[in-house]
Order: C-alpha cells, then structure tokens, then sequence
C-alpha cells in the first residue's frame, strides 16, 4: 500500500433536483445554508498538511449546482492547500454546464469533466427523473470540449425499469459517437428509500430479467470492443490508460486517500472513516470539534486482504501478487493457496501468462463475480 496520501474526495451534497434512484447524500439546494457549507467545508480541508496531491474528485450531490463564486472559494481553498495536482475531476449535470460555468471549471484546473448523462432516451429520463435532455446532453459535451476540459467522461446506466436492448444501444451508440475519452456504465442497484425502490415495492416498476440483463452486457462488452473502448474495471471504459479515471483507481488500488464534506468516506492511516451526514450537523461539528467524523474503523489485517481481493478483482488488470507480498510481508498463495486453486480449476480466474504475476476474473468468472469474490472472505476461525 502506498501509504502517502495521494488522492483527496470532495462532497457537495446539493442538488437542484433529486433523481428517483439515487441514495447518496444530498439535499435540495434551495434549502440549505450552502455559504456556511463551504466555510466549513474549506476549514476541514485545512484541517490536514499542505501536501502535494495527484487526484482531487468533487462529487456529490451536483458540485454543478454551486454558483460561479462559491466554485471559485472552493478552487482557491484546494490550490491553497494541495499543489501538483495531475487530475482535478468534477461530476456535473448536463443542464447545469451553462457556458460561463464550464468557462470557470477550465479557468481553475479542471482537466476531467464526468458528466452524468444516464440515458439518452427521453422516456427513461423521466423514470429516473433527470432533468436534462437529450439535447442537453450532447451539447454539454461539446461545451466541454470546445472550452478544451482535456478529459470528459460519460455515465451511462443499464438494467432500468422497462428499458430495452435497443433503448440501451441506442444511448451507446449516441455517447459513442461524441468527443469523450471515458464512458461508466453501471446497472441499476435498487436502494431502500429511494423513489425509485417504493415505485417497485408498489408494483409500479418491472426491472429487466435476468436473461435481458446478460444480453445487455454482452451488447456492452461488444460495442465498446468496436470503437477501441478499452475496459479496465468492471463498470468503466477508457479510450486509453492516460484517460483512465486516476482518482478512482485509488479506491480499486485499496491506497488511502481523504474524504473532505457532509457523508464523504475516507481511509488514512490503516481507518476508514466517515464523515456526518446532514449538513447543518456537520457544519456545527467543525465549528465544535473541527472535524465531523461520524465513525471511524481501523481496518484488520484480515479485512486488508480482503479488500486487496475485493477491490482489485475489479480491475481488468486483475491483483498482482508481488503487490500483495509487497505490502503485507506474505505471499498471496499463503493466505488464498486454496481458492485460488479451486477458482483457477474453474475457469474463473486465471493468472496473466504474460508476466506470471497478475490473477484476474476470466470472461466466466466476471459472470459469476459474487461467487468468485465469496472465496476470498476469510473465515475469522482461520
């Protein structure tokens, strides 16, 4: 484990609308103290060493959402306190990339524009409660790429309620056919006290079968193969490895990063931590403790195996042993001798013949990834 802290993750839990499936932390812009937020957001940002930082990932929530000034506080604050940073990502939302905004988002650093676009299709955008346009969509990326973001990239999602393999193709050919370097694709995880979850208990929605649900992985794989899409972890696809999401590989590589806002993770110094939700509880934590961790987890030396496994068989690339042995002093074959045999037995990993040290999910083991992953749960007796 790279045990210098090299990544940082940002929370804006504000959103202008609230999309039907989405579980993450966020409120209605319009009724919350969001100049405080920042405030108190920055002082926690402070709150660390001034260091060097190679990734920083505003997420939310819609860090789009803020205006034009609260966005430039927040730039200032993080070049104040991290310098070097190689990639600066925001997500934002179509409809919010108005020309001045996407103008200051470049004047500031950032390099990597991931987009949350869902679907092209106008009738799931209303299941999903999107409140952009196919129109809008498009545009948004050629905004972007006209005020020169180096890197853009697309969400996309699959498995939606009633949505059809050609629904599905038809936004893939759209988002294939613009300027983007990066594409994630995830299916559709319905969570408890959504919208969208209620609408099912209720019988209101039909989610795709098992069987449609395998057509539209194949048709995935498929299509991104065609264009030179390159998959690199199980949900995201890159046009080449410079274009790969830096900061997310920090979480697949299981390395520390920070997490800074209302309901952010972070994982420093062998704990993972977690930061208060509601944003008036966080604002009055700083302004007491001066931090606003919520709960806070050394993690094992079991459970660091563990997610090594969990975490790597993710990426395309898959683990590599002299990593593990690298970082925890023991060989791979050691703690996992027997599964991996019995998964290699399987077909469902298989070891990288070309430098003998990688393991990674084969195209049967990426099926049956839950399984394969079950295997590496170390029993406590043990």
């Amino acid at each position: 484990m790279n045990t210098k802290i090299n990544s940082a993750y940002i929370h804006i839990p504000f959103c202008k609308h609230i999309c039907t499936y989405c579980d993450f932390n966020k409120y209605y812009i319009d009724t919350q103290p969001v100049d405080e937020y920042i405030d108190q957001l920055i002082k926690e940002i402070k709150s660390v060493p001034k260091q060097s930082m190679q990734t920083v990932f505003i997420g939310g929530g819609t860090p789009t959402a803020l205006s034009i000034e609260q966005l430039k506080r927040l730039f200032k604050a993080i070049y104040e306190q991290f310098n070097g940073i190689e990639e600066l990502t925001v997500e934002a939302n179509p409809e919010e990339l108005t020309d001045d905004k996407i103008e200051c988002l470049k004047a500031h650093g950032v390099n990597r524009l991931s987009i949350g676009v869902q679907t092209f299709d106008a009738e799931l955008l209303n299941v999903l409660g999107r409140a952009h346009s196919k129109d809008q969509a498009i545009q948004s990326v050629y905004k972007a790429k006209d005020v020169g973001i180096e890197s853009i990239s697309l969400d996309l999602m699959s498995e939606l309620p009633n949505q059809s393999l050609d629904q599905l193709k038809s936004s893939l050919e759209i988002a294939l056919n613009l300027p983007i370097d990066h594409i994630s694709i995830y299916g559709l995880i319905l969570e408890p006290q959504t919208m969208m979850y209620n609408a099912y208990r209720k019988s209101k929605l039909e989610l795709p079968t098992e069987t449609t649900i395998d057509e539209m992985d194949e048709m995935i794989e498929s299509m991104m193969e065609q264009v030179q899409m390159k998959r690199y972890e199980t949900s995201n696809f890159a046009t080449s490895e410079e274009h790969q999401s830096k900061h997310n590989l920090t979480y697949w590589n299981n390395d520390y990063y920070y997490g800074f806002g209302a309901g952010a993770h972070g994982y420093v110094d062998g704990v993972r931590y977690s930061n208060i939700n509601p944003v008036n509880h966080y604002i009055e934590s700083i302004k007491k403790h001066h931090h606003a961790r919520r709960d806070e987890h050394p993690v094992t030396l079991k459970e660091q195996y563990e997610e090594f496994m969990f975490l790597g068989l993710r990426k395309t690339e898959g683990v590599s042993r002299t990593e593990f042995e690298r970082r925890y002093g023991v060989t791979l074959e050691s703690i996992y001798e027997v599964p991996l045999n019995q998964l290699i037995y399987h077909q469902m990993i298989e070891v990288n013949p070309l430098n003998g040290d990688d393991i990674y999910l084969t195209k049967k083991g990426k099926r049956h990834a839950n399984e394969v992953l079950s295997h590496f749960i170390i029993d406590d007796q043990d």
